[in-house]
């Protein structure tokens, strides 16, 4: 079984034990069938192997990123144009995905990026609540009733073949801490690294963005 298989046999398999707190919706792409195409010829092209990758936490997926394509942080513009995939999908930028796909580039292009690293989420399903997008976090009610699944979910993503020396966290903020204290009952990283979230930066720090992309770049390869 390859990395590609295991991550395949994941994302087949997610399903959120018991119910959500009132107005809160899952969003599970990977119930569609053109989803679960998109990431077959995804993790195939860039994971059909059996090398160790270095881990990267995002938050849960948004809807207009994983939330449409099943895969952390591309958009379907981005598949198709960075990672040669072509897909049906409305051809909606995601600011996240702009962010991450510019420091993929900087780091050598998708090929030689995703040969060394695995994007995944703390929780790799999403939320919403009023139609807008909903993290795992932003109730405690919601977190309490996620966390088995995101232990599950967290211990699985390791198991796919990640060195689990470092990881690394998109999000300085709830999301690290969130994780870190995760990880002090699970002791599954020695070590996690906080790193700005690409919406965060896209939205709040985009005359800085060049140097924030060189610093990220910089704390991936050390």
């Amino acid at each position: 079984m390859t990395f590609a298989d295991r991550i395949l046999r994941f994302y087949n398999s997610l399903e959120i034990p018991g119910p959500l707190p009132d107005g809160i919706k899952v969003m599970n792409p990977y119930n569609d069938d053109q989803v679960l195409d998109v990431c077959t010829r995804f993790y195939r092209k860039y994971y059909d192997d059996n090398k160790g990758r270095r881990l990267i936490l995002g938050i849960n997926p948004g809807r207009f990123g994983a939330g449409v394509t099943g895969i952390p942080f591309t958009d379907p513009i981005r598949l198709e144009k960075e990672c040669g995939i072509e897909n049906g999908f409305d051809k909606k930028p995601e600011l996240s995905s702009d962010f991450i796909y510019r420091m993929i580039n900087m780091m050598g292009g998708p090929e030689h990026f995703y040969r060394h690293y695995y994007i995944g989420a703390v929780s790799p399903l999403g939320f919403t609540k009023n139609g807008k997008n909903f993290n795992y976090y932003d109730s405690n009610d919601l977190f309490h009733r996620l966390k088995r699944f995101i232990v599950k979910s967290l211990v699985e993503q390791v198991g796919f073949g990640i060195n689990s020396r470092k990881c690394f966290c998109l999000g300085q903020g709830k999301n690290y801490e969130y994780l870190k204290m995760l990880n002090n009952d699970l002791k599954l990283f020695s070590e996690i690294v906080p790193l700005p979230h690409p919406r965060w930066v896209m939205q709040y720090r985009r005359k800085k963005l060049n140097k924030i992309l060189e610093q990220t770049v910089h704390a991936l390869v050390l």
